[in-house]
């Protein structure tokens, strides 16, 4: 068995992620209670499941192939393992609060994969202002900064290779359900609203 030390920014980062950890479980389960009050889905689209397999074998990938004693993804000068710790850190406080906003914002409408329920309205405030699915880019953040912390760089770089394929493919159902039911009122919120990453400018 590898014998797993942990100190300085490591341990930070460990303890860090797993709180993260803790949050986005926190979000599923407080998601899927909302969702349970929703009345009958009226449309689904079975290809996000494949997708949403996809991105679950990201994350397999980086848990999977796991660093010896979570040493640094590679070598670098202390000072830049403590900036890499800070920045792992902040991506998953940010990962796991933009989650926990997007499933708020939803509301009933929250969903694992891709679907529309009677009422069901287009989201277009809160995260949902500055991204189409600001729920794949909080997966995404956690990813990176589990790959970060964990995993070795060549598992990181698999993981987000699959992630990003399944992720393209949920996108794509998701708006094509979308685009059947509102039609040029999705239109125009995809003209204005990117799908995955905001725009900085």
């Amino acid at each position: 068995m590898t014998h797993v030390k942990l100190d300085g920014p490591e341990l930070f980062d460990f303890w860090v992620l797993a709180a993260c950890w803790v949050g986005f479980g926190v979000v599923l389960v407080m998601g899927k209670s909302r969702a349970a009050k929703a009345k009958t889905d009226t449309k689904r689209n079975p290809i996000s499941r494949l997708g949403f397999a996809l991105q679950g074998g990201g994350y397999a990938i980086c848990f999977s192939f796991v660093r010896r004693d979570l040493s640094p993804i590679v070598p670098m000068p202390k000072v830049s393992e403590y900036l890499l710790a800070a920045t792992i850190a902040a991506i998953g406080i940010v990962s796991t609060c933009i989650c926990f906003s997007a499933a708020r914002t939803l509301g009933k409408q929250w969903a694992l994969v891709a679907r529309v329920v009677e009422d069901h309205e287009l989201i277009t405030e809160g995260p949902y202002a500055h991204v189409r699915n600001p729920i794949y880019l909080a997966m995404f953040g956690m990813l990176v900064a589990t790959g970060l912390t964990l995993s070795r760089w060549e598992a990181l770089l698999a993981g987000i290779l699959v992630f990003l394929i399944g992720n393209e493919i949920r996108i794509r159902s998701e708006g094509k359900l979308l685009r059947e039911t509102f039609g040029a009122k999705f239109d125009e919120y995809a003209s204005r609203v990117p799908a995955f990453l905001p725009r900085l400018f």
